[in-house]
C-alpha cells in the first residue's frame, strides 16, 4: 500500500473515494464539507437527505457513503469528527471517524481513498494530536495493505502539511 501526502484541494483529488469531514446533518456546511458539496453538485446533497430520512443524523465517529456527484472521485464517504473540548473521549471519536471510513471503503471495494484533516478546522481539534490519531488509525487498520492500494492525506493548509510530513518521515 502507498501512503501519499499532498497539499491541496481534496475536491480535485482523483481517488475512488474522498472523505468528507461532515457535520451530523450531512447537509453541507463550511470548510471541506461546503467545498465538497459545492464541487460535487446537487446529487450528493440529495443522497445525504435520503440517508438522513432513512437513519437520522450521522453520529460523531460514524460514516456514510454517497456517490461522488461531479467530483473526480467515484464516492464520498461522509464522517463526523468530534468538536474539540479537551475530553479524552474525543480522541477515540476521531479515530473512529477514520476507522469507520476505512470500513465503508473496504465494503465498497474502494482501492484508493483520500482523507482531509478531520476536525482540525472549525472543530478546533489540535492539529498535531489529530495527525497522530489519523496516522495511527489508518496505518494500524487491520489488513489495510491487502484491501487498499493507496491512502492519500490531503492537507489544505501548510501547517497540517508540515505536521504530517514530519510524522511520516
Amino acid at each position: 500500500m502507498t501512503v501519499q501526502l499532498i497539499r491541496g484541494d481534496i475536491t480535485k483529488v482523483e481517488a475512488d473515494a474522498i472523505v468528507n469531514a461532515a457535520n451530523s446533518s450531512l447537509l453541507g456546511g463550511g470548510g471541506v464539507d461546503g467545498a465538497i458539496h459545492r464541487a460535487g453538485g446537487p446529487n450528493i446533497l440529495e443522497e445525504c437527505r435520503a440517508i438522513v430520512a432513512r437513519q437520522g443524523k450521522c453520529k460523531t465517529g460514524e460514516a456514510v457513503i454517497t456517490s461522488g456527484g461531479n467530483l473526480p472521485a467515484k464516492y464520498v464517504i461522509h464522517t463526523v469528527g468530534p468538536v474539540w473540548n479537551g475530553n479524552p473521549k474525543e480522541d477515540e471519536l476521531l479515530a473512529n471517524a477514520y476507522i469507520n471510513s476505512l470500513k465503508l471503503a473496504i465494503e465498497h471495494g474502494i482501492k484508493t481513498i483520500a482523507f482531509p484533516n478531520i476536525s482540525t478546522g472549525i472543530y478546533r481539534f489540535p492539529k498535531e494530536r489529530a495527525a497522530e490519531i489519523a496516522l495511527d488509525a489508518v496505518l494500524d487498520f487491520p489488513m489495510i495493505g491487502e484491501k487498499l492500494d493507496k491512502v492519500v492525506f490531503v492537507c489544505f493548509d501548510e501547517e497540517n502539511f508540515n505536521i504530517y510530513n514530519e510524522m511520516l518521515k
